[in-house]
């Protein structure tokens, strides 16, 4: 069963938030700086944090900004995961994956479903891992991101969390790049 080890030591990881939106700015970015104050909160660092508008290029641009940091351990965007024709987070973070973390929209699906019921089947979460970096697209109601970070990605950030975690093979999310 999940669970946290107290005899290993917390490691922060860096974090990247980018916030979706054509509607806000920073100053009204509820998402954002729910994931903001929670990822500080749980002893993260808050790499860099962003608005754009739901522009796919404009995304993805910013994605591989960020995956070419190697002060940005992950990033977490919120809004434009729905289906109207202006969200096109998903299509932006599909540009960027080398792979996709197929599971994270499923247990994100799952969490949603207690809280919203067959609403959850409006949200197209995703997860995947570009350059040794993960990235992760959740909603963009402030709802979808506390469910989001309490429910996964708090323990999967943590590198306590057993049996397993995302932290623990940072260093093998690249190891296909080494030299043999």
């Amino acid at each position: 069963m999940s669970r946290i080890d107290d005899t290993k030591d917390f490691i922060p990881v860096r974090i990247a938030v980018l916030t979706v939106s054509d509607s806000r700015s920073l100053d009204e970015d509820r998402s954002g700086q729910v994931l903001a104050d929670r990822i500080t909160g749980a002893g993260h660092s808050l790499a860099d944090r962003k608005l754009l508008p739901d522009e796919r290029d404009e995304i993805a641009a910013q994605l591989r900004a960020w995956v070419a940091d190697p002060d940005i351990d992950v990033v977490i965007s919120t809004g434009g995961t729905g289906l109207t024709g202006r969200d096109v987070t998903v299509e932006a973070h599909r540009d960027v994956y080398e792979k996709e973390i197929e599971a994270f929209g499923t247990v994100f699906t799952i969490v949603s479903m207690k809280k919203i019921g067959t609403s959850a089947v409006q949200s197209r979460a995703t997860g995947g891992v570009a350059g040794g970096t993960y990235l992760f697209a959740l909603p963009g109601s402030p709802g979808a991101c506390k469910d989001g970070w309490d429910e996964i990605l708090s323990l999967q950030l943590d590198y306590r969390h057993k049996p397993c975690n995302f932290v623990e093979i940072f260093p093998r999310l690249t190891e296909n790049q080494r030299r043999k």
